[in-house]
Parts: structure tokens; C-alpha cells; sequence
């Protein structure tokens, strides 16, 4: 199958935006999208479109995809939306590379969006809540915020994991965040800011987890065949993993940790031909603080029981051996279901461009992202890699320099 590449993204400022539409800020996350890709870029070159949306509040549920695709000019591309909880447009990016890798087109759209802070506190929490299960769950007065405070505890009681260390993934990503001109809560906050919070769903507290977000977010992939036409230094999607699990919490086996994830990262590394060691930077799903200390585990990037030591020692710093969640994550950067995953996709663009700013990580090679649906019945993850070297006609060298230093 023919690679695929990522030759362009953008995205819309992450937050509460009471004068826009899904279809403005949809708008604004193309554009972006287009004027980075490097040679430019024809809106009529698109041969497909996959969005990515939850649907919250009821709007436009019916055909959202082509609503937003023929306000940005493509009316008659073929347009699939995909629904997938907070992974919605993590799916839309891999059916985009499938669509490519498939020879089905050359040129694909992925994207997402969603309006989130038009309703009362009552209306959003339901709207988070049906991405979990809803008889037993949510019917029963379970929350968003209650589920991932079960996996927090059990967490804790299992592997001594602390409140201090959960606190550590706000600091770290507000630090980020206060560098992303996108960002939502774009303000850096202390450890004791992040510890006297008040509790949300004990032991999660208000810095613990992620707002409620307006925003949009898109991506542009490509066919090997074409990627020439748009760039000189191609990003490829080296590896694509995905993975499904019961939607209930309560049906696994374990809470300390999300098996769909596990798979996902299993498939993406084997497909990349790549370690965790490998990486130079990752952004994962941060919904909680909880989520992104499971990631740590569940990717790899330490073994089980260590993730509370591993976001002590400063590995996924900025600076650490490992940057974790340079964009502020969902914590800080936001998190408008639909978008996110795009939205991640956005940021390992911008960092293996190296136009990421003040978060810029020192010349990476290779990034991964890490989406997931509602506390994880759906996980999907992508590695890309910056190629520097290609053949004079072309095309990607067959034989390359594959590995970097961490």
C-alpha cells in the first residue's frame, strides 16, 4: 500500500466563543489548515472528507459532516461523519489514511468540531455522560468526572500512586499551555494551586480536569503519489493503531488501565516499526489527570505502577526525555470532543515543522498521539515521522536511518 502523509493541519482558538457557529469555526480550523500546508493547497484537490463530531447539544445530528465540508467549499466531495465519543476525529484521521493508503483517494480531509458551552452545567454533563454506558452508568448518577475518579482510586490503592502526583499533569500541562495561542486555559498554575482545588469527584479536584470546549480542528493527508506537489520535508504516518473495549467501566477487569489503548499502541508501534525509546514527543488523552498517567503506562512510556514516579522525575517535561502534551493537552489547550483528536494531530504537526513556537521541541523525528472515547471503549493512535532525505525522483528512500535518540 502506498504511505500516507500529513501535509497540513490547523485548528480554531480552543474555548467559549458565544458569536461563533460550528460552521465558523470549522471555517477557521480549515483555513489554517490549507495556508500551512507548504506549497499550497487547492480546495478542490480534496477527494474525501472525514468529520468527526459528537453531536452535543443536538445540533445539525443529521448530516453534520457535509454541513461544515460544503460551508468550506466542499459541496460533492464525499463526506463521512464519524462518531466516536471524544475519539471521534482520532477516527476520522485514521479513515483518512486508510482512504489513501487504500488508493481510494489521493488527497483526504480529516477533521472535527464541536459547540460545548451554549447549554447549562445539567445539558453538558449529559451530553459528556452518553459516551458512557448509559443504563448502568449514567442512569444510575454516574458522571464523566465519577468514572475516571474510580480509576483514579483504584489506582492509587494499587500502585501508591498520590494526589501530589496527579497534580504534577495539571502543573506540567498549564506550563505547556501558557505557550499555545490556542489554548483555552492558557495560564501556567502552581503545585499548591493545582493541590487546594476544590473536589469535583473526590479524589479528582477542578485541576484535575479538563473544561468544556468550543473549537474545530482539520488535518490534510496525502498520497505518497502526490505529497511532492505539497511539501519538500513530508511528515508520514508511520503507524496507525486502533482498539475497542466494553463502554461500561464496570465490565473490565481492571480499572488501572485501558485495554483499547494497550491494543492501539500494540498494532501503531508494530505498523511504525518502532519503540516507546523512539519517541520524541506525545500528546495523549488527558481528559483527567488520571487519563494521562494511565497513557504513561498503557503506551509504554514506563512500566505498570510507575507513572506517578515518571511524572516526578520530569521525563515529560518540555525538557524531559519524553515531552508530554506540549499543546497544554485537553487539561489546558481544551477539549471540544469532536476536535480533539485533530486537535493533537495539529500539534505533531506543528512540532515536526518546527513551527510549534515557544513549546518547540529540540529537531524531533517522531510523535505520537493518543486519542480515547468516553473512560475507554475506544482508543486510536497515530506515529508520525519526519522524513529529511528524498530520492531524487521522489519518492521515500527504501532504506533509512531508523533510529533516533529519545
Amino acid at each position: 500500500m502506498p504511505d500516507a502523509y500529513l501535509v497540513g493541519a490547523g485548528q480554531s482558538d480552543y474555548g467559549t466563543f458565544p458569536d461563533e457557529s460550528y460552521r465558523s469555526l470549522f471555517r477557521t480550523a480549515f483555513d489554517a489548515a490549507v495556508e500551512n500546508v507548504p506549497k499550497g493547497f487547492e480546495t478542490a484537490d480534496v477527494d474525501e472528507a472525514f468529520i468527526g463530531t459528537l453531536g452535543v447539544g443536538g445540533r445539525q445530528l443529521g448530516l453534520s459532516g457535509p454541513a461544515v465540508t460544503e460551508h468550506v467549499g466542499l459541496d460533492g466531495v464525499p463526506c463521512t461523519r464519524v462518531e466516536n465519543a471524544c475519539a471521534a476525529s482520532g477516527f476520522a484521521t485514521r479513515q483518512a489514511v486508510q482512504a489513501v493508503k487504500s488508493g481510494m483517494a489521493d488527497v483526504a480531509l480529516a477533521g472535527g468540531f464541536e459547540i460545548m458551552t451554549d447549554m447549562s452545567s445539567d445539558a453538558t454533563k449529559y451530553w459528556l455522560g452518553v459516551s458512557g454506558e448509559t443504563e448502568w452508568e449514567r442512569l444510575s448518577g454516574t458522571t464523566f468526572s465519577g468514572v475516571y475518579a474510580q480509576m483514579a482510586s483504584a489506582h492509587m490503592e494499587k500502585h501508591g500512586t498520590t494526589r501530589e502526583q496527579l497534580s504534577r499533569v495539571a502543573v506540567k500541562n498549564h506550563s505547556n499551555g501558557a505557550k499555545n495561542p490556542h489554548a483555552q486555559l492558557g495560564f501556567e498554575c502552581s503545585l499548591d494551586d493545582a493541590q487546594s482545588a476544590p473536589i469535583v469527584a473526590d479524589p479528582l479536584n477542578l485541576y484535575h480536569c479538563c473544561p468544556t470546549s468550543d473549537g474545530a480542528a482539520c488535518a490534510l493527508i496525502v498520497s505518497e503519489d502526490v505529497v511532492d506537489e505539497y511539501t519538500d520535508d513530508p511528515i508520514r504516518v508511520a503507524g496507525v493503531g486502533a482498539g475497542s473495549d466494553t463502554v461500561g467501566l464496570f465490565q473490565r477487569d481492571s480499572y488501572t488501565g485501558i485495554p483499547a489503548s494497550q491494543r492501539a499502541a500494540e498494532t501503531a508501534y508494530e505498523m511504525a516499526d518502532v519503540s516507546p525509546a523512539d519517541l520524541d514527543f506525545a500528546e495523549v488523552h488527558d481528559c483527567f489527570a488520571i487519563a494521562e498517567l494511565l497513557a504513561y503506562e498503557d503506551l509504554g512510556f514506563c512500566q505498570k505502577g510507575e507513572a506517578g514516579q515518571l511524572i516526578e522525575s520530569g521525563a515529560t517535561e518540555l525538557d524531559g526525555d519524553l515531552p508530554v502534551n506540549t499543546s497544554g493537552g485537553l487539561k489546558s489547550k481544551g477539549h471540544p470532543i469532536g476536535a480533539t483528536g485533530a486537535g493533537q494531530v495539529v500539534e505533531a504537526f506543528k512540532q515536526l515543522s518546527g513551527t510549534a513556537g515557544e513549546r518547540q521541541v529540540e529537531n524531533p523525528m517522531r510523535g505520537l498521539t493518543h486519542n480515547v472515547g468516553g473512560s475507554g471503549g475506544a482508543s486510536v493512535i497515530h506515529i508520525f515521522e519526519r522524513e529529511e532525505q528524498r530520492s531524487s525522483s521522489g519518492h521515500r528512500p527504501r532504506e533509512k536511518e531508523t533510529e533516533v535518540s529519545a
